[in-house]
């Protein structure tokens, strides 16, 4: 499973903590709920999460529980039971979830067995297909910290967006052994919940953002997602790797703002 890190300080957004929850949130009228990837930060999103309350929508970022999740239950149909108890928590109805990596293959899996609380799902550069694991054959490299830049600047078109922070934050996550274990499960996991079978019966409108050179979900994917789901479109962002909110935020935003209205969404 791929993991790139931001922290959350960066965001101007204090950090909620009730009912066993920890979340952001802005703005007022249709909730917006995005998921991160694994380990990612709440802030990948700072250009989601500062525009669309300006829209008249409410965005919020609940941090999915990776680290305190038991291992053995660890996996993305957990996180999705999560989502569950945190929207029925928060009293929700009528949601536009919106993920990315891990985060859209969870949008996924509780789309499909939630269906009724989903009025529309974002997903970008999501698992649930196929996806290139950063880990896999490079684990004996795990401690190799130009090995692991190489790998994090992957995650993008423009290498530069890995700033020394974000490499940091992906060596210490991938050389601490409870991290790494629980990202195997992830990775895992992920591949056990292959929603190639799901996805025809799935009517929920659906966007689906690409990057045109994401590594990590190659494009084909997005055109496999496309192809499988009975009421998507698919929109490319060019010179665009595994993070679109992150590398073209302005664009990202102005592409699901347009798909949103045209659904009345």
């Amino acid at each position: 499973m791929h993991i790139f890190v931001v922290k959350i300080c960066i965001m101007e957004a204090s950090l909620i903590k009730e009912g066993g929850f920890a979340y952001i949130e802005k703005g007022e009228g249709r909730p917006i709920i995005i998921l991160h990837g694994l380990m990612g930060g709440l802030s990948n999103f700072q250009g989601v999460f500062e525009y669309f309350p300006l829209k008249n929508y409410k965005v919020i970022i609940p941090e999915l529980p990776v680290d305190s999740t038991p291992i053995l239950k660890t996996n993305v149909a957990t996180f999705s039971k999560f989502v569950f108890d945190f929207i029925e928590y928060k009293r929700l109805k009528n949601v536009i979830l919106l993920g990315n990596s891990l985060g859209g293959h969870v949008g996924l899996l509780f789309t499909r067995d939630y269906s009724q609380l989903v009025s529309g799902l974002v997903i970008t550069g999501s698992s649930g297909l196929y996806e290139k694991s950063m880990i896999g054959d490079g684990y004996p490299k795990r401690g190799n910290y130009e090995y692991i830049k190489s790998k994090t600047q992957d995650v993008f078109y423009d290498p530069k967006i890995a700033t020394k922070e974000i490499v940091d934050e992906v060596f210490a996550s991938v050389n601490n052994r409870e991290k790494l274990i629980r990202t195997l499960s992830l990775a895992k996991s992920a591949t056990r919940h292959n929603m190639a079978d799901d996805l025809p019966k799935m009517m929920t409108k659906t966007l689906i953002i690409w990057g045109k050179q994401d590594s990590v979900t190659p494009p084909n994917v997005a055109e496999d997602f496309n192809s499988l789901l009975p009421n998507s479109d698919l929109l490319w962002i060019d010179k665009c790797g595994h993070a679109p909110m992150m590398e073209h935020p302005v664009r990202f935003n102005k592409l699901m703002e347009k798909w949103l209205s045209e659904n009345n969404l």
